[in-house]
């Protein structure tokens, strides 16, 4: 048996001085739980001046990567440097080499994991990435090992810590999204460009690969309909709140047959569902499954610490592999790659569902006649309205809901709609996801 199993970092960030600090501060723990020692002996990271609060032995940090990958005695790889480019290619690398890799790179494997896990299997190493989805909370190995027995109908819930936060501190304190955002910045709960996060693009990537280990069915990332945060107000929030409802940004995956509907946006959850108890910067993914029916997973969704935790536990469940000579016991997808299924999406025009339409109308005979019209023509059919005093001079909110309607028949209706002269500005158009389990 070896004597210790020899780890090499890329990527020395706000995630990777998380690994190292756990490393540190639990390593007789993970020593004994492993059965030897688990040592981090090379750090590769472009910026090696950088003072990140832990003290590493001469030599150990280092400015070039192909120290990690060339050196033979490395038993496993961390990649935490980000990207699709340099990362996908060391990680190949380090596959060919017969090193293992943990990684946190939902952007990687969401638009390259059918050549990343097929190279690993291949080269029969392993690929640890439960810290690519949800942070600390271990979704990836329940859906490939635990509930691996089971068939899953649908998958949903908050998977974007950033987005969460800014929602939950518009409903709670008020305030409008740039300025909630910007006190995020500031505290270093978001990032300097946010794009990735309040535009949708992270939790899009997080559900194509919830997709593929939940139904062993594969669509394009392009495939999934993803909608940010941005045009969100506190008049939304107000409704929302009239109607029984908070706003949440959803990732929602649902099998019908051999499609899925895939689509990442914010939506109206009812207040006493279990997801409207989210707040701040937590995570919670939802499983409809077929024997287990309804479960949820609840835990911080990013951060130095929660994502740190997830790293070292892929870190230790591939060392103790490696030492009991059984690496590849489970495949990346809990199933080779060879069975994924390639599945037709569901375009986002066609799917159907519940819709609150806020719009600014001008205070004038006929201007609502007008609007109940464009929404008939459409085939949209109206559940309630409510009309609120002149906001602006001259001109009125108003609120509608719809019954169940057809999401190509809603743009059409909303497409009329703010061309009519009568309406000020575009409309917001939000999900009402009333019918959601769990």
């Amino acid at each position: 048996m070896q004597r210790a199993i020899r780890v090499g970092l890329i990527g020395f960030g706000t995630i990777g001085t998380g690994v190292v600090k756990l490393l540190k501060r639990n390593r007789e723990q993970i020593r004994d739980r492993v059965g030897v020692p688990v040592d981090l002996v090379r750090i590769a990271d472009i910026d090696t001046k950088r003072d990140r609060g832990v003290r590493l032995a001469k030599g150990v940090l280092v400015g070039d990567a192909r120290k990690v990958l060339d050196d033979p005695s490395i038993d496993i790889v961390i990649e935490l440097m980000g990207g699709t480019g340099l990362a996908r290619r060391f990680m190949l690398e380090a596959f060919k080499a017969k090193k293992d890799v943990v990684t946190a790179n939902k952007a990687l494997l969401a638009h390259h994991g059918d050549e990343i896990f097929a190279q690993a299997e291949k080269s029969l190493v392993e690929i640890g990435y439960e810290a690519s989805v949800g942070g600390g909370i271990p979704i990836i190995r329940t859906l490939r090992e635990a509930l691996g027995g089971d068939r899953h109908q649908a998958v949903f819930g908050i998977v974007n810590g950033t987005t969460n936060y800014i929602l939950s501190r518009m409903s709670q304190e008020g305030g409008d999204f740039q300025t909630v955002l910007a006190e995020a910045q500031a505290d270093g709960l978001a990032e300097a460009d946010p794009s990735f996060d309040v535009d949708g693009v992270d939790a899009a990537h997080k559900l194509t690969l919830l997709i593929q280990l939940a139904f062993g069915r594969k669509i394009g990332f392009d495939d999934v309909s993803t909608e940010g945060i941005r045009k969100i107000t506190q008049d939304d929030i107000a409704f929302a709140a009239e109607f029984g409802f908070v706003l949440k940004h959803l990732a929602v995956a649902v099998r019908h047959g051999d499609r899925i509907e895939a689509r990442v946006h914010p939506a109206m959850v009812p207040r006493d569902h279990a997801l409207g108890g989210i707040n701040g910067a937590l995570n919670a993914i939802v499983l409809q499954s077929e024997a287990l029916e309804s479960s949820m997973y609840v835990g911080l969704g990013a951060g130095m610490m929660p994502t740190a935790t997830a790293v070292v536990g892929d870190l230790m469940e591939i060392a103790r592999n490696r030492l009991h000579g059984c690496r590849g016991r489970v495949a990346p997808l809990g199933f080779p790659v060879a069975s994924l299924v390639k599945a037709k999406p569901i375009a986002a025009a066609d799917a159907e569902g519940t819709y609150y339409l806020r719009m600014q109308v001008a205070d004038k005979p006929g201007a609502l006649s007008h609007i109940t019209g464009a929404m008939g023509r459409a085939g949209v059919s109206i559940a309630s309205m409510v009309q609120r005093g002149q906001k602006r001079r001259g001109s009125a909110t108003v609120v509608f809901r719809t019954h169940r309607a057809n999401h190509r028949a809603l743009n059409k209706a909303v497409t009329a709609i703010d061309k009519l002269a009568t309406v000020r500005g575009k409309s917001v158009v939000l999900r009402i996801e009333e019918s959601l389990s769990g």
